[in-house]
């Protein structure tokens, strides 16, 4: 993370909590207390008004509010509804995405509607079967490579447990038989291939843009799977 996207981070942070200590800011960035003194003080050059209060943490100035941003609660309970459904079906690495987004949302709510959300959170419950269960954090990282055209680089376990190394140019993520699966243009094999993000044991965007010219349309290749969207 940038030191950009990280100040927003913390003013957000502070933002969508009553109190906020520099060891929760530095635990939640992976960085030093140094740092998040500095980060602290150069928000407040910036016009931020953070205050401190000892034994409690940092905080901003009571009624001040960053985002022009409004949701209503039952927007909010629908995205608190949503968490459920991404820890269903995504992996790691979206579920922490989208819990960060919820941290930004909740920092523009009053404090009665964080109430309520909490209210609500702690009533909601969702039982997931083992087969939805995804102990893996690709899907950001192919997200990526699908947007920015570039390769992709994985070692890969198919059926038979035989373990391969790959370097696919991905054309898009596909949902089906309870799991997400890869589709691009494998380099070894020459042809497009369909990969279970499951069965891929590491993963490396090497930002080397794609060889191939062009790709079909993943609506193309959706035609030859057995099932119809």
């Amino acid at each position: 993370m940038n030191r950009i996207d990280r100040l927003f981070g913390i003013s957000t942070l502070l933002q969508s909590n009553k109190f906020t200590s520099a060891e929760k800011i530095a635990e939640k960035f992976g960085i030093s207390l140094r740092t998040v003194y500095r980060d602290l003080k150069s928000l407040n050059e910036q016009g931020l008004p953070i205050c401190y209060e000892p034994q409690k943490g940092y905080h901003l100035v009571n009624g001040y509010f960053l985002p022009p941003v409004a949701f209503n609660l039952e927007e909010a309970n629908a995205l608190l509804l949503m968490e459920h459904i991404i820890n269903a079906f995504s992996d790691k690495s979206i579920q922490k995405n989208y819990q960060s987004a919820l941290v930004k949302i909740k920092s523009v709510l009053k404090q009665t509607q964080k109430d309520k959300i909490e209210l609500l959170a702690g009533n909601m419950y969702f039982q997931l079967p083992d087969r939805l269960t995804n102990d893996y954090e690709f899907l950001s990282i192919i997200q990526t490579a699908i947007s920015n055209k570039s390769i992709l680089e994985f070692e890969y376990k198919d059926a038979k447990e035989l373990l391969s190394k790959r370097k696919i140019e991905a054309i898009g993520l596909i949902f089906y038989a309870f799991g997400w699966h890869l589709i691009g243009w494998c380099q070894l094999r020459k042809d497009y291939r369909d990969f279970k993000v499951s069965r891929i044991v590491k993963i490396k965007d090497l930002e080397i843009p794609f060889a191939k010219e062009s790709h079909i349309p993943l609506t193309d290749y959706l035609k030859q799977l057995p099932v119809t969207y």
